[in-house]
């Protein structure tokens, strides 16, 4: 795994000085979202896009973040216990994660779920969770390899509470 830091890789907020026409995850709902959707959602406040930059610039990989809530009563029961009964539950959700074809099995998915992570932790909007849809098996494995517990009736739904996030950083 390539350490990030010292690669001149880099996480900053998508502006529209970044190229990203050249990018290319191998999923073309994503690779369309990016090039086309992002800028007009960032502009609505429906979600805010995050770009790994390469040492040259360009984009290695994005995710975007946007408020959600989760259904009290999805949560699995052992979770809600020491929540309060309002029907929602303030939540973040992680709505898109891909990596270049070119950066893959260098850990930069990795990287950009902690980046997610951290910005999600140090945000002053309350939340309870990081919420994700896994768009398959393979990124539901994946979030569940990263601590993500599925919910109950929908098991391609994960979350992570911030309290778990929060020991992560420690």
């Amino acid at each position: 795994m390539t350490d990030v830091a010292d690669s001149g890789f880099h996480v900053e907020v998508l502006n529209s000085k970044h190229d990203r026409s050249r990018f290319d995850c191998g999923v073309e709902v994503l690779n369309r979202y990016l090039r086309v959707q992002t800028g007009q959602d960032a502009r609505k406040n429906m979600a805010a896009a995050f770009v790994l930059l390469s040492a040259d610039e360009s984009i290695a990989g994005y995710y975007t973040l946007s408020a959600t809530a989760v259904r009290l009563a999805e949560l699995p029961e052992e979770v809600t216990r020491k929540l309060p009964r309002y029907p929602l539950v303030p939540a973040t959700l992680l709505g898109r994660l891909a990596v270049d074809r070119r950066h893959r099995g260098r850990g930069y998915g990795r990287f950009l779920l902690a980046d997610a992570l951290y910005r999600s932790l140090r945000s002053e909007i309350a939340s309870f969770a990081v919420i994700v849809d896994a768009k398959d098996d393979g990124a539901r494995q994946f979030y569940e390899r990263e601590s993500f517990l599925p919910l109950p009736q929908q098991p391609m739904k994960l979350f992570l509470p911030m309290a778990s996030i929060e020991e992560l950083f420690q």
